[in-house]
């Protein structure tokens, strides 16, 4: 590479400059860019006389994974949205990056958790003594410029009349006259300089208190704009409650017409999110971006939408396929599908109980199936939120009232809550199926998050969970929390024909009346059977009304789901539709389409993430405009949602799967989310206990990472390699037919378990 980085001496933080090797594309491969790292940011130029004007490209180090791949390439992520693939010219050049750019990675971190820090110092301090102390304080040193200013003021005047003497005066000598004037002189310059020093600590003090100022200000004026936002929304609310209130007097007779219209609205034919319209081969036309009128529905679902001479048979095959997504084959149906789709449940079903409910018993295990009834202790959400305007939330502490009994390593653990549906996808012979299913099994993921708005207990670094269902469900799973900075959480779970993994980070802001989730990272799963390989990425999930109304949760955006291996070129995108108020959508509208190598439809995927997805395959596409219509079977309910338990809103509205997840077992790992002490008090009922617990198991991580880092910023003064912190179960590797890394499984903690050797495991509790 020429010249190797070279670091800047002179500056507190660590910084280099030289020439590296990036990785561009598949064509033109590593290409020869001048790097600079600089204040926790590192940048890369074409030349060196790009510096002052053109930047490439820039990645910050506070956020950012630094992996080794070899002796000299190295890879630098911030979460898979920007990634670096550098190569050095040797080892010592490749170590010497490394160690600055994981020595400034620690430095931009204590930057921001002081800035953070400071922040909140700000914006708990009360005004009033604030105010009086800093006035008192610059008051103070006014006073002192003040009586400076008469001192020089005084001797100024003295000084002068000195000056017009030494010319006017004959009868006293020379000598005489300038000893006077340098008498008055001295004085002068003894005052003008206390005048400079008084002047400087004005200053001082007016600066460092006018930009802690100035940030409470910007804060006051944030909260002030949210608040009124709120005000607003709360007048809209408030003026659709009167006009709704005036509606229903005016039409208090006429309520059982009313109640008529709320239930033909409310029933299963308006979860149509396609328009279905009879054919004469007995299949099904969907027509996308179009949605009947409730006349048209209404005729629908009374069988009337074909001839009059059609016969009672044909409508009473069409209508349970249309309304209620019963499991029959219209005439146009592909029947040796269906018997195949009914073959692959009931080999499923015949090694565990039927799906339509959890069992309550693993083997000879009885397990529980409710957790102790949530305490009543009232907090203000708006007292801990109002401070937290624009920030990662993931970053801000937090009592546990706002928390479920249960680390977000077992949240990401009731993904696979309906991981049947992936039994009956390894089943498939057709692959656009097999992706459909699959579709499905995404979408299900979310079901629970419709009433379950208690924030998961943040893991700490090195904390893993397990779940071995393999004797009842048919599955297993474990996750670790492998970084801190960024939190990442990695997980695997493996069926008997299947496997899946995913790398799980995100970012999230409170926006004032909603709090937005962007999940980063990816998931993967893979069928062994037929080797077919597929992957996506989680849509964005909003949590609305924070401080006004009830909390409700929303997901949204586009999930591309690719094929790779045996599975290439073929895809599915799903569209989780955002609720609106003016929009005809049911609320929670899921809608996908499966696309093959030539990119044409093959499946469609259709339903709600809160209740059901139901499938059917495409026999044939009109492209009549920009909108395609889509001939198609019968549809199929791929996945649907089971009932909660009884009560279970005095629970944390948890399923049976998630009660059983913090179910105590004795040979689980030493760093298991079951042994976390304050996650055990809050599900206990004991939350002051929890609160102090947390606060205890918060500080020791930090003093944990300082020492860390310490020793990091030794070893770089000292120009010895400092590893990095290593995951005990999981390894960062770089994925089949992509430039990105995940922490993906090692395959020994199963080993470990059953030799009960926990001898890597890291003191956490």
């Amino acid at each position: 590479t020429g010249t190797g980085g070279k670091p800047e001496k002179g500056s507190g933080d660590p910084e280099m400059k030289g020439w590296l090797l990036k990785w561009t594309n598949y064509i033109k491969g590593y290409q020869r860019r001048w790097f600079v790292l600089s204040k926790g940011v590192l940048s890369y130029y074409r030349n060196q006389s790009e510096i002052n004007h053109t930047c490439r490209g820039t990645i910050s180090l506070h956020g950012a994974l630094i992996h080794t791949v070899d002796s000299c390439t190295f890879v630098i992520s911030n979460g898979g949205t920007q990634t670096f693939h550098i190569k050095a010219a040797n080892e010592v050049e490749r170590q010497s990056w490394v160690t600055s750019l994981e020595l400034a990675k620690v430095k931009a971190i204590r930057a921001i958790e002081s800035e953070e820090e400071e922040a909140e110092e700000t914006a708990q301090v009360v005004p009033s003594q604030e105010i009086y102390a800093v006035v008192r304080e610059l008051t103070e040193r006014l006073e002192n410029m003040r009586t400076c200013y008469d001192l020089i003021t005084k001797h100024g005047a003295a000084l002068q009349r000195a000056l017009n003497d030494l010319e006017a005066n004959e009868e006293e000598t020379l000598a005489s006259r300038t000893k006077i004037v340098n008498e008055r002189a001295t004085l002068f310059r003894i005052t003008s300089n206390a005048m400079i020093n008084a002047g400087n600590d004005y200053l001082r003090s007016a600066e460092s208190q006018g930009q802690k100022w100035s940030k409470m200000l910007h804060h006051e004026r944030e909260q002030r704009q949210r608040l009124e936002e709120i005000v607003e929304q709360m007048a809209k609310q408030q003026s659709q409650m009167e006009q709704a209130a005036v509606m229903v007097r005016r039409n208090k007779h006429a309520m059982p017409a009313v109640a008529a219209a709320v239930a033909g609205f409310t029933s299963d034919d308006e979860t149509e999110f396609f328009d279905a319209e009879e054919h004469p081969d007995g299949a099904f036309i969907l027509k996308l971006n179009k949605r009947r009128s409730s006349s048209e529905d209404h005729v629908g679902s009374e069988g009337q939408t074909g001839s009059s001479s059609e016969s009672d048979e044909t409508k009473q095959l069409q209508e349970p396929v249309c309304l209620i997504g019963e499991i029959r084959m219209a005439s146009g149906g592909d029947k040796d599908a269906e018997e195949r789709y009914e073959s692959a449940r009931d080999d499923t079903n015949s090694a565990r109980p039927s799906r339509a409910t959890i069992p309550t018993t693993s083997g000879k295990r009885t397990r529980r199936t409710c957790v102790p009834d949530k305490p009543n202790y009232p907090l203000s959400l708006w007292s801990i939120m109002k401070n937290c305007i624009g920030k990662d939330l993931s970053k801000i502490p937090m009592p546990v009232n706002f928390n479920e009994p249960l680390s977000m390593l077992q949240r990401l653990t009731e993904d696979y809550e309906y991981a049947d549906i992936l039994d009956v996808a390894s089943s498939c012979a057709d692959e656009y199926e097999q992706l459909a299913h699959l579709a499905a099994f995404t979408a299900s993921a979310y079901a629970t998050t419709t009433n379950r708005t208690g924030k998961p207990f943040n893991p700490l670094l090195g904390e893993t969970f397990e779940c071995d269902r393999m004797d009842d469900l048919g599955w297993r799973s474990l996750a670790e929390q492998v970084s801190h900075h960024p939190p990442i959480a990695a997980i695997h779970c493996e069926g008997r024909n299947w496997q899946c993994w995913q790398e799980f980070s995100m970012t999230s802001k409170f926006r004032g009346k909603y709090v937005q989730i962007n999940p980063l990272g990816g998931a993967v799963a893979l069928f062994r059977k037929t080797g077919h390989r597929y992957s996506w990425r989680k849509v964005t999930t909003t949590v609305n009304n924070i401080i006004v109304g009830k909390l409700w949760v929303d997901q949204q955006g586009e999930m591309e789901i690719k094929g790779s291996n045996a599975a290439e070129g073929i895809k599915c995108i799903l569209n989780f539709v955002p609720y609106s108020y003016f929009s005809k959508e049911i609320q929670r509208t899921v809608k996908g389409i499966v696309f093959d190598r030539n990119n044409e439809a093959k499946w469609v995927i259709r339903g709600t993430w809160d209740d059901k997805i139901e499938i059917a395959k495409v026999l044939r596409t009109n492209k009549t405009g920009d909108s395609p219509t889509y001939i198609t079977g019968d549809y199929r309910v791929s996945w649907r949602r089971r009932p909660a338990p009884p009560e279970s809103e005095k629970f944390y509205n948890f399923t049976t799967l998630a009660c059983q997840l913090n179910e105590f077992e004795d040979d689980v790992a030493p760093t298991d989310s079951r042994r976390r002490p304050d996650q055990r008090l809050m599900e206990d009922g004991a939350w002051d206990e929890s609160n102090l617990e947390k606060l205890r198991l918060e500080e020791k991580q930090r003093t944990k990472r300082l020492e860390r880092e310490t020793e990091a910023e030794q070893a770089a003064t000292e120009g010895r390699p400092y590893p990095a912190y290593e995951p005990v179960w999981f390894k960062q590797e770089k994925q089949e037919n992509s430039d990105e890394y995940m922490h993906v499984f090692k395959n020994t903690y199963w080993q470990a378990k059953a030799a009960q050797n926990w001898d890597g495991c890291p003191d956490i509790y």
